[in-house]
């Protein structure tokens, strides 16, 4: 890596920075709202947008620098392993077609921020609320570093900061930037400064990956060399493990381990707490229908950016450098191959792609705690302008935390943020998709199913690592978050689930209490401002065709 800093590059950067950051705090009056200081204001943005707004923000939310840095670096360093991410954002979309417009729906109804306020509601449990909060706030903090990884990465390249140097404050200057530029847009302007950030950071994005894949492949010799140059590159044996350091197919051993991870990461995508935040600022559920069936043209643009990892290989970037971070690996290679001006392009795209995402996420975490555990554990006498005020102050606590992780854990594979995050918020599956379904579950059943899914996955996460594996887990494919058996936050899942049915058959046959549902059927499946399905009595629990725990 070039330690001298690039003028024409980082002058670029800093233009789009600081044009995006202008943005941010000019949005707080952008569809402003007479009743400003409600959370609805603030962390949903009034709950107002429409088909296009609501794209770009999901967009801006879902493909961030865990697309544009640490995907093409898992591929950099195991080959096709790291392709998970194309087929299970593909996956995904099918999934939440069946259950976003029904959270919609009755979160419009009975006036839900959170995925927890539907759980308290639905199933009459503060308990399970909040136990789907915490998860919700945890899983969001190292998602939040990864988005703060990327812009180190990026600075790092230009030569700003260094991640070499020997001084703590000048080695995460770039991270307490970032943090500072994020806190303060996000306090003032809400969840309406990353929906109007996304319009630049798609097009900068698309931009960035329609002439990366026609000018880098022309200057390093077409597609064929690109992966003739990888394939050599992956032959070569990692001297730790003895094994080849990765290939251009995943090998028939790893299949099942590579089907687990993106099935795992598919369920779990849009279960996150950001993703419900921007699903519930739509203005109606069509809008919600409608993304879900646009969503999947950003699953093109991540497939070709993944391609960017195979074109590092090639470029030879990193290569002969001992203990090289593989996430410098792509903004190496923009830098080597573009000209300055368009390598400063290409940074602003991965650093603002990094802003946008993690504004969402700590709004989202932040709105969690305000709501499910503030609000209820602590002031349930709150007023709205209260919620919010603490929300805004929250959203900061939450960057905190997700600076610890950056400053405290091996970032050479960043994209093990994300993996933890989603060994975590898959337990939250059975009570969240479940409990939009069908009411047989019980309450107490699907506590003691999360605490065991999490209690599993933690500490096989944790298990896995090794001082010649920098990953939560790794076998033979070099897939990260894996044991023998497949993706970790799928096992833990399996046990979740089982621990969640058998529980709930003991305990109707029990006759244990099975708390009061404020939902009813009609709520699921119709507009706010529709009559056409007449309501059933208040308190009416389910949804017609699926069957009621005894007590219900």
């Amino acid at each position: 890596m070039n330690n001298d800093v690039n003028g024409v590059a980082l002058g670029v950067f800093i233009f789009f920075f600081l044009a995006v950051t202008v943005m941010g705090f000019l949005a707080a009056r952008w569809r402003r709202a007479e009743n400003a200081l409600h959370l609805d204001e603030w962390g949903l943005g009034g709950r107002t947008f429409g088909t296009w707004v609501t794209w770009f923000l999901l967009g801006g939310d879902l493909y961030t620098a865990y697309t544009f840095v640490a995907v093409p670096a898992a591929i950099y360093g195991a080959g096709a392993a790291g392709f998970f991410a194309v087929p299970y954002t593909i996956i995904a979309y099918p999934l939440v077609f069946l259950f976003l417009p029904r959270l919609w729906s009755v979160s419009r109804k009975h006036g839900y921020v959170t995925s927890s306020d539907f759980i308290r509601g639905r199933y009459g449990s503060k308990a399970l609320s909040v136990a789907v909060a915490l998860t919700g706030i945890v899983a969001t903090m190292p998602y939040i570093a990864l988005q703060l990884v990327g812009i180190q990465a990026v600075l790092d390249v230009m030569g700003v900061g260094g991640s070499d140097s020997t001084n703590w404050f000048v080695k995460d200057l770039p991270l307490l930037i970032a943090f500072g530029v994020l806190a303060a847009y996000t306090y003032s302007s809400g969840l309406r400064a990353p929906a109007l950030i996304a319009f630049v950071k798609d097009a900068l994005i698309y931009i960035v990956i329609a002439v990366a894949i026609i000018y880098i492949p022309y200057k390093l010799g077409g597609f064929d060399g690109i992966f003739h140059h990888a394939q050599q590159a992956y032959a070569v044996k990692n001297p730790a493990t003895g094994k080849p350091r990765g290939s251009l197919v995943t090998a028939p051993q790893a299949q099942w381990a590579y089907a687990t991870l993106a099935l795992g990461s598919a369920m779990a995508l849009f279960l996150y707490p950001h993703s419900v935040t921007a699903v519930l600022s739509g203005r109606s559920r069509n809008v919600i229908r409608r993304n879900t069936t646009i969503l999947p043209l950003y699953s093109l643009m991540l497939g070709l950016l993944a391609m960017l990892g195979f074109m590092a290989v090639a470029d030879g970037v990193g290569k002969g450098i001992k203990g090289y971070n593989a996430q410098l690996a792509i903004p190496q290679l923009f830098e080597n191959v573009f000209p300055s001006w368009f390598a400063g392009v290409a940074f602003a795209a991965i650093g603002i792609g990094a802003l946008v995402p993690a504004a969402i996420m700590s709004i989202a975490a932040a709105n969690l705690f305000t709501r499910n555990i503030y609000k209820d554990l602590i002031r349930p006498q709150a007023t709205p302008s209260e919620e919010t005020k603490v929300s805004k102050i929250v959203s900061l606590v939450v960057k905190v935390g997700a600076l610890v992780f950056v400053l405290s854990m091996d970032k050479t594979v960043a994209i093990n943020f994300q993996l933890l995050g989603g060994i975590w918020i898959l337990q939250t599956v059975p009570t969240i998709v479940g409990g939009l379904f069908t009411r047989w579950f019980h309450r107490w059943a699907l506590l003691a199913g999360w605490a065991a899914g999490m209690a599993y996955g933690t500490w096989k996460a944790y298990d896995q690592a090794s001082p010649t594996q920098s990953h939560f887990g790794g076998n033979s494919a070099n897939i990260p978050g894996l044991d023998k058996i497949g993706y970790i936050g799928m096992t833990a899942f399996v046990l979740n689930l089982a621990v969640a049915v058998v529980l709930t058959v003991v305990l109707d046959l029990l006759k244990a209490p099975a708390g009061t549902d404020e939902t009813s059927r009609a709520d699921y499946v119709t507009e706010v401002e529709e009559e056409a399905v007449p309501a059933p009595e208040k308190g009416e629990p389910g949804v017609p065709g699926l069957p009621e725990p005894a007590g219900a």
